[in-house]
């Protein structure tokens, strides 16, 4: 052996074993991060008196639940849309109301169980179970992604711009700080559009998936279609408040909340919701109709969805399974299964 292929040799296990600590470092930071959550949210908990949530769930008037889970199939049915948009910018054949439920069973589940499993994991799954190609598939996913977040950078820049949420006594950032933020968010919506009308490039590589710009046309829709899906979000909120806060105020504290329960990848963002209005609306209303309000919120838009979605997800997986059987049989075997 040569001295430098020994030399190699003898330094490898070194490197091997120097960065074997990184992983550990960053599982336990996590950990930690949140264990800190989780006992903030303890001590929270322990100061909020739960029999007043209660009785305040208990006397919550019939025509407040029904206009609030009615505006929440709206927001549901909307956003079961967005992949329509997707089956236009691909071209692919599967049918509007097929789209539609895969859709819809991938949102409630992205609320419910995190965006992994249900809003990429589980597209991936049932469009590729009904024929779709990865690459269809991602830029499926990829501007129902952009429709949503563009919806909600306009809401948020218009909001925190022109109308900043009076915060509570004490905190550091203040309205003009706000205002800064919320041009920085139109600018980018701004930009999107722009490249989306006068961009000559097209088409760009992201991790081996080419992806086009949709037309300026499709871009405007992409972002009216998630503006309005966020409005109607905000009125459940409002309108489980009883109006007790102004809606412009709710709309931008839930718009916080959902940045919150994104950054901290916590399923369904529990906790977190309640913490961000809780720690900005708590001056306005006490803390009990805050929590009733959004413990009802949480069960109308999340848990009685995800019993359809359960349903839809059970009756899909057995239509796949049927076709994979009828494929593997030879008695029929599309490639795609347009019509499905």
């Amino acid at each position: 052996m040569s001295r430098k292929a020994a030399a190699h040799t003898a330094t490898r296990p070194r490197g091997i074993r120097g960065k074997a600590w990184w992983p550990w470092l960053k599982r336990g930071a996590t950990l930690l991060f949140f264990a800190g959550v989780a006992w903030l949210l303890f001590e929270q908990a322990k100061a909020i008196e739960w029999q007043e949530v209660w009785s305040t769930l208990r006397g919550y008037p019939l025509p407040s639940l029904l206009l609030a889970a009615a505006l929440s199939a709206l927001s549901l049915l909307l956003y079961s849309c967005f992949d329509l948009l997707g089956r236009y910018y691909t071209g692919h054949k599967l049918r509007a109301p097929t789209v539609m439920l895969v859709t819809f069973t991938s949102y409630v589940l992205n609320l419910n169980l995190g965006s992994l499993i249900g809003g990429v994991a589980m597209r991936y799954r049932l469009y590729s179970r009904l024929g779709l190609q990865v690459g269809q598939i991602t830029r499926v996913w990829t501007l129902s992604m952009l429709t949503n977040w563009t919806g909600y950078l306009l809401l948020a820049g218009v909001l925190f711009s022109f109308h900043t949420p009076a915060l509570p006594p004490g905190w550091k950032i203040g309205s003009g700080g706000l205002q800064i933020l919320g041009l920085a968010l139109l600018a980018v919506v701004a930009v999107y559009l722009l490249l989306c009308a006068f961009s000559r490039q097209r088409s760009f590589c992201v991790r081996g998936h080419t992806l086009e710009l949709p037309s300026a046309r499709l871009a405007l829709l992409q972002v009216a279609m998630g503006a309005a899906n966020w409005l109607i979000m905000g009125l459940v909120v409002f309108v489980l408040l009883q109006q007790r806060i102004a809606y412009p105020t709710v709309l931008s504290v839930l718009l916080v909340a959902a940045v919150a329960g994104v950054i901290t990848h916590v399923p369904a963002g529990l906790g977190v919701l309640e913490a961000v209005f809780v720690a900005l609306l708590s001056h306005q209303v006490p803390q009990h109709q805050l929590l009733a309000a959004l413990l009802a919120y949480r069960a109308i838009y999340y848990l009685l969805p995800l019993v359809l979605a359960a349903a839809a997800f059970f009756v899909m997986e057995t239509r796949a399974k049927r076709l994979g059987q009828k494929d593997t049989s030879g008695k029929t075997a599309p490639r795609q299964h347009a019509r499905a």
